[in-house]
């Protein structure tokens, strides 16, 4: 297998490599706002932040957020940050105040950099009940009893309440840093030092925080790209979000590791702007959860566009229904699209299916190992290695393991195992062909839309509600979603409070997809001779009273 030529660089040096061979070439589209850059252009600007981050007084290995949806600054300041060797630390846009707090804490974030608004949801707001201290700051300055890390605070877009540093004023001050300095960090970077922290949900309840290398994602986006023949000549669409590994490593560091053109729709995922981008942008690849495409299609039988232009892609983030699959090849024109697999752990893919498999391949599995991982499917019990055909746990090692996560060596130590394994939670048989298909889950979890949710986090919240005395949350089955959650909740003897209270209990604190669709009031809960909760009867008690069936999935 040959290196990649990117291996053993940092994401600083593959930009500017791109950039080097292709200046002219157009790398960043933003469809919505206008913003165009080509890699001259958008390298500069990348420079003009790093720049912006020493002046602030950031060193590198210190670690700073980014709370905002798909804007461009959020690109920006993941190569401004790389570039100079700080840890980018992404923040899901739909965190309430009970979630932003916990991730500037628990991350040691010194610098948050925040949009203005995410539907409902005032930024600047939440941000000022968890640290009341930013309306006195100046120029962003903030100091905070409960954060004793943060240092900073700087809004993304104009307009800012006082207290906030505004970005523009950040970019001014950069240019005072001298060339000779710049270069200095930029080369103190290696390729195998954190880069990006990425929180996934954990099963003892917080999110825990992956810590990723520049290699680590890197070496993903490079083989990702590669599985869809993805050349300089391609514009590739990205409507998922940045702050996930789909959005920021397949996508941005896909495209860059190309020289390829990133095309994003919007701030966020809609029907019309991503269909609207594919066709006046000539997108030849489509990034998507299935809901996304399922939205699509919809949205193509009631107005019909151009797509013709399209040609791989990838869907992944849950199991994708046969029928959504087959009509994105037919009906969109996405006739290499792929299937990737993996999770946060792993950088993210492990494995992937090819432009040139047969459709029923790309159906019925999630493809092979991608180069460079070993994938053993073991029993769950003995942690044997299983046969091919037999059902087991799917554990990889390779360039896509996690250093581990940060400040947990406990939760790291038990997915990574001491031969370097992460052991991913999740069921797979490996078939004779040599790809593997997912069959279910180890892990207490649930995918909507794309979103893994562990239920032991929404669990640990009801119980901070006074009248909640035992709660249980679990999946069912959705037809737009793939799962929705359901909370059983048995309250103390003698409160009083219903369903809907409970929903708005959570909707004030969680984010959106987090917020339990269904909340059953219960006396009881089926339980093991042991004790133990048993939640297949739960779901099949609520499937039966709801009139739910299980998705039929590829």
């Amino acid at each position: 297998m040959a290196t990649p030529w990117l291996d053993g660089l940092t994401i600083g040096s593959v930009l500017r490599e791109s950039a080097r061979k292709f200046p002219e070439r157009e790398a960043v589209v933003f469809a919505q706002c206008g913003t165009r850059m080509n890699y001259a252009q958008f390298e500069q600007s990348v420079r003009e932040v790093a720049s912006g981050l020493l002046v602030l007084g950031i060193k590198p290995g210190e670690h700073v957020g980014v709370w905002a949806t798909n804007i461009p600054q959020w690109l920006l300041l993941q190569y401004g940050a790389a570039s100079v060797g700080i840890v980018l630390v992404t923040i899901n846009p739909a965190y309430r105040p009970f979630e932003l707090s916990y991730t500037i804490k628990q991350s040691d974030i010194v610098a948050l950099f925040l949009t203005d608004q995410f539907k409902s949801s005032n930024y600047y707001d939440i941000f000022a009940e968890v640290c009341p201290s930013v309306s006195g700051a100046s120029h962003g300055a903030v100091r905070s009893d409960d954060f004793p890390k943060l240092r900073h605070a700087v809004a993304l877009k104009p307009d800012a309440p006082s207290g906030f540093m505004p970005w523009a004023e950040m970019i001014a001050a950069g240019k005072s840093v001298e060339d000779a300095r710049f270069e200095e960090a930029f080369a103190a970077c290696n390729a195998g030092d954190a880069i990006n922290i990425q929180y996934t949900s954990g099963t003892t309840g917080f999110p825990k925080a992956a810590t990723l290398s520049h290699r680590n994602i890197l070496m993903n986006a490079w083989y990702v790209t590669g599985c869809q023949d993805i050349s300089e000549a391609d514009r590739m669409c990205v409507p998922v979000p940045f702050y996930h590994c789909f959005g920021c490593v397949m996508g941005s560091l896909g495209a860059i590791s190309r020289a390829a053109c990133i095309v994003v729709p919007a701030e966020y995922f809609t029907p019309v702007a991503t269909l609207e981008a594919i066709e006046k942008e000539r997108c030849t690849t489509i990034y998507g959860v299935p809901t996304m495409f399922v939205a699509m299609l919809d949205e193509l039988a009631k107005s019909p566009r151009d797509t013709k232009s399209l040609r791989s892609g990838i869907m992944a983030g849950s199991p994708c229904p046969i029928e959504v699959m087959k009509q994105v090849i037919s009906i969109m024109g996405c006739s290499q699209i792929t299937i990737a697999y993996g999770q946060t752990e792993t950088s993210p893919v492990v494995t992937q299916s090819l432009t040139s498999d047969p459709i029923e391949l790309r159906v019925e599995t999630v493809g092979r190992e991608i180069p460079g991982v070993e994938i053993d499917i073991r029993d769950p019990a003995t942690n044997q290695s299983m046969p091919i055909g037999s059902q087991g746990e799917l554990c990889a090692r390779g360039h896509v393991v996690m250093l581990g996560y940060y400040n947990n060596p406990e939760a790291t130590k038990q997915t990574i195992d001491a031969q370097g394994w992460v052991h991913t939670g999740d069921l797979a048989i490996k078939r004779p062909d040599g790809c593997y298909k997912i069959t279910g889950r180890l892990k207490d979890m649930v995918i909507r839309g794309g979103e893994n949710i562990y239920p032991r986090e929404i669990e640990e919240f009801l119980f901070t509600h006074e009248a909640v005395a035992q709660a249980a949350v679990f999946g069912v089955p959705d037809s737009k979603y793939g799962e929705e959650l359901c909370a059983w909740v048995q309250l103390k003897p003698g409160a009083n409070v219903n369903e809907e209270a409970l929903k708005a209990f959570c909707k004030k604190s969680l984010a959106h997809y987090k917020v339990p669709r269904y909340v059953c009031l219960v006396n009881e809960f089926p339980t093991t001779v042991s004790g133990k909760i048993q939640k297949f009867k739960m779901r099949e008690t609520m499937c039966e009273q709801l009139g739910l069936q299980e998705q039929k999935t590829a």
